[in-house]
């Protein structure tokens, strides 16, 4: 019989791809273009597939900042590994959100803090995660702005500001 083995006895400070508060947000639905189950995660930036308006991609550096959809957001298309590991299956339904507040997931190291911009890093093994450094321009600037420093693992608090013309 298997048990649970390890106890954390402090909340985290978010999970990726949640929302923060319950201040005002749009979350569309997209579908995962991805081939591979598990390359798109939540809190992850989202960039419009070959139905725009209809599926999203994993950013690339050949990708421009229109075609930036938003953060995926957890929900219930997700897979579970023999590990618990969470994975979004290809052809999933998943939820971007457009604007409001959400964490979202940076690269280790990467400690932002009140107030500083949002760059989409589009390039590399970390190509969706958020920055707050512009990288030379390599990165993507988004209409956004963190709100505080790394919650607990690789995820900071941000504000998104994506809303597009209906």
């Amino acid at each position: 019989m298997s048990g649970q083995l390890s106890y954390s006895y402090q909340t985290p400070k978010g999970i990726a791809g949640s929302l923060i508060d319950i201040s005002p947000y749009a979350i569309d639905s997209r579908i995962n273009a991805e081939v591979t189950t598990g390359v798109l995660k939540f809190g992850m930036g989202a960039m419009q597939g070959d139905i725009p308006g209809v599926n999203v991609l994993v950013p690339i550096d050949t990708m421009s900042i229109e075609q930036f959809e938003g953060v995926v957001m957890t929900g219930f298309t997700q897979m579970h590994d023999l590990e618990g590991n969470v994975a979004i299956p290809s052809l999933a339904t998943v939820g971007v959100l457009q604007f409001g507040r959400a964490w979202v997931r940076i690269p280790d190291g990467v400690e932002p803090v009140y107030g500083e911009s949002v760059y989409l890093i589009v390039d590399g093994d970390d190509a969706g995660l958020f920055s707050n450094d512009d990288d030379g321009g390599a990165n993507l600037a988004i209409n956004g702005t963190f709100i505080g420093g790394p919650g607990t693992g690789s995820i900071a608090p941000a504000i998104i500001y994506n809303q597009k013309p209906v």
